[in-house]
């Protein structure tokens, strides 16, 4: 049982691992095509936040946000594989945050293409996101191992 599940947080880490490796292959100096996709949709994020709460974010670079999801994403992945909560949590912390930016549904029509494309994106990372939850749960209900103790054998005679 051990190795299958090596196996599945292998391949399961795989998603996130391939991810940052791309991106940080195509980085260069302005963050890439990665930071060009997501200009416009964090622009459009933080106005929408900003008019909801009446705060304005501060102004952040796009490839500071690349370079952050890259390190959530690789360093979460490796560590997840050798089955660490941190990196789980890691994780977690990188979809809870890039997911409702990056596909945002919920500014497009219904009948639009782009709706089903980005609802289809969204749940598969909600689905990523509950299965993590699923690990975490999983790995604290599990109990660690006691030791045994030795129960001394009386003395006779």
């Amino acid at each position: 049982m051990g190795f299958v599940s090596f196996a599945g947080r292998v391949l399961f880490a795989s998603v996130f691992l391939l991810s940052a490796y791309q991106e940080f292959i195509e980085f260069g100096s302005d963050g890439g095509p990665a930071a060009k996709a997501l200009r416009p949709k964090f622009n459009k994020f933080t106005k929408h936040v900003a008019s909801h709460l009446g705060v304005v974010a501060p102004r952040i670079e796009i490839k500071h946000v690349i370079a952050a999801t890259i390190a959530l994403k690789g360093l979460g992945g490796l560590l997840f594989i050798f089955s660490s909560s941190f990196g789980a949590y890691l994780l977690l912390l990188y979809l809870a945050f890039i997911s409702p930016i990056v596909y945002d549904f919920y500014n497009y029509d219904i009948e639009k293409a782009e709706f089903v494309q980005l609802f289809i994106k969204f749940t598969q990372n909600l689905a990523l996101f509950g299965s993590l939850l699923f690990f975490l749960g999983m790995k604290n209900s599990i109990p660690k191992r006691q030791p045994r103790k030795r129960i001394p054998k009386t003395k006779t005679g």
